[in-house]
């Protein structure tokens, strides 16, 4: 009888133990059992996923990947045996790891972190904040939050907003230096900027009679690597910065920080997906969240 979800549970008992006689214990099964299992899937595919020691297994290259994905159809036969004995209706449940920029962390995702729970006390929300793009299968992410253009078509996306880019400044700025009445005004004051390759020593604009574009360029002292360290700079009132406009939103109502030269505005806007490896048959917890993101954040930036 072909029972490959079972050796594919005890494979992964033993690489989560880190040995076979550990592996056994939980399992109720000899390590002499456990070692033939796992030798069965290992002869099946040809190759080792495991090195093996006197002291202890590790994983080969193979076994590291074939772990992650035996977690995943393991983790997906549970949900689907949950599904068919509880009914289609069955509650959310389980760990479900979430992956966004440091920014959109903190302006919109921790905000929301309480309903969610609130609402879905089963799910275990496991979040993750960074600057860098990660790969949701090696990193065993459920969901990631992007911005801009998307480059792996294997991911599934979900539109959540469109984020307009707005020029800021602290009144504290405003009172030290006063602020550019006109695009060419930036000429004499302190412009904040990112620091990666892409980001270009010139600010885009558009002429309110004509409505043609155009761009200037802009200097300043101070540098950042992303939206976060931009915004503190200038509600510090070092200078006037240009960001997405849910970084700087609740500041704009709040009056910590001005909006400058709105007229002008370029209308350039970055959408923001939800990101998830499409199955035909997504997890209850995935969908929840997805659906509870879409239904709480604005489609367009503030």
């Amino acid at each position: 009888m072909d029972n490959r979800a079972g050796e594919m549970g005890v494979f992964v008992a033993a690489a989560e133990a880190g040995g076979f006689s550990a592996a056994g214990r939980k399992l109720g099964l000899s390590p002499s059992a456990v070692s033939k299992l796992v030798t069965r899937v290992e002869d099946r595919l040809g190759l080792p996923l495991f090195v093996r020691s006197t002291r202890m297994l590790q994983l080969t290259a193979e076994g590291a990947l074939y772990l992650e994905r035996a977690r995943r159809i393991l983790a997906e036969i549970d949900e689907a045996e949950r599904v068919v004995a509880t009914g289609a209706g069955a509650a959310p449940r389980g760990r479900l790891r979430v992956s966004a920029s440091v920014a959109f962390g903190e302006h919109c995702l921790l905000p929301l972190v309480p309903a969610f729970l609130a609402r879905h006390p089963q799910v275990e929300l496991d979040l993750s904040l960074t600057d860098t793009v990660i790969d949701l299968v090696d990193e065993r992410t459920d969901i990631a939050i992007r911005s801009g253009p998307l480059r792996d078509s294997a991911l599934k996306a979900r539109k959540l907003l469109e984020n307009r880019r707005v020029i800021v400044a602290a009144p504290a700025y405003e009172a030290a230096q006063g602020l550019p009445a006109l695009p060419r005004d930036l000429a004499r004051h302190n412009c904040l900027r990112f620091n990666f390759r892409r980001s270009l020593d010139e600010w885009p604009f558009r002429d309110p009679a004509s409505g043609e574009g155009f761009t200037l360029p802009v200097t300043g002292n101070a540098y950042g690597n992303n939206g976060v360290i931009l915004r503190q700079l200038a509600l510090q009132g070092l200078g006037l910065a240009r960001l997405g406009a849910f970084h700087v939103a609740a500041d704009i109502a709040a009056g910590r920080l001005l909006p400058v030269l709105e007229d002008f505005n370029a209308g350039e806007s970055e959408t923001i997906h939800a990101v998830y490896v499409g199955h035909d048959h997504l997890a209850a917890r995935i969908r929840a969240f997805l659906d509870f993101l879409a239904g709480s954040i604005g489609r367009d930036g503030a």
